[in-house]
């Protein structure tokens, strides 16, 4: 066999795992009844906010770059209106809404941007991506933490998780009395998304 030969079926072989896994995707909406709990503490005792029923049908794409299973990237995003939140404790939900800047900036959207693997919902294990969190006017990229599921019902499940901070957003955090019961900086953010496979 000649090298132009061997030169011809090698590129033919690379082509053709290239063209099969660069058009490999998966896709998911995500359905109503996912929900994002944001978990914090005063000097006084902890708070949760959390918007329980996120119901519009925004759709997530992952890409597979190649045959292991690395990811070219992940499309979609969640925009969650402030005003939804709720922390079961009318001043406190207030002061949440109002610290957030709701009235300027009523969203708060989360855009994935990839992950450092392709999930498998059958053998769930922890992987990691990126997304980019806009809030009160300001973007920031974050490494998060994802655990992808499947219960017996076949529903799919994606569960994220993050700590941030309200300084990360130039934000101060509540304070009521004169101080006197003041909010942490630090909130750890968790999302719980209902998928079903498009």
């Amino acid at each position: 066999m000649s090298r132009k030969q061997c030169l011809f079926i090698f590129l033919t072989i690379t082509l053709f795992f290239a063209f099969r896994y660069a058009d490999e995707k998966a896709r998911w909406v995500i359905l109503p009844g996912s929900n994002l709990h944001v978990n914090g503490s005063t000097n006084i005792n902890n708070f949760t906010c959390e918007i329980t029923d996120y119901l519009l049908p925004d759709t997530l794409t992952c890409s597979k770059q190649n045959a292991k299973g690395q990811i070219l990237g992940m499309k979609g995003q969640m925009d969650l209106a402030i005003a939804d939140f709720d922390c079961h404790n009318k001043m406190m939900t207030n002061d949440l809404r109002k610290t957030l800047k709701y009235k300027e900036f009523p969203f708060l959207t989360i855009q994935f941007i990839s992950l450092n693997s392709f999930p498998d919902f059958k053998n769930p294990v922890s992987i990691t991506g990126i997304v980019d969190i806009s809030l009160a006017g300001v973007k920031k990229r974050f490494d998060i933490s994802y655990l992808f599921t499947i219960d017996p019902k076949q529903q799919l499940h994606l569960k994220g998780a993050r700590a941030i901070n309200f300084t990360d957003f130039n934000l101060t955090p509540p304070s009521k009395m004169g101080g006197i019961i003041k909010a942490k900086d630090l909130l750890d953010v968790t999302f719980n998304l209902n998928l079903k496979s498009l």
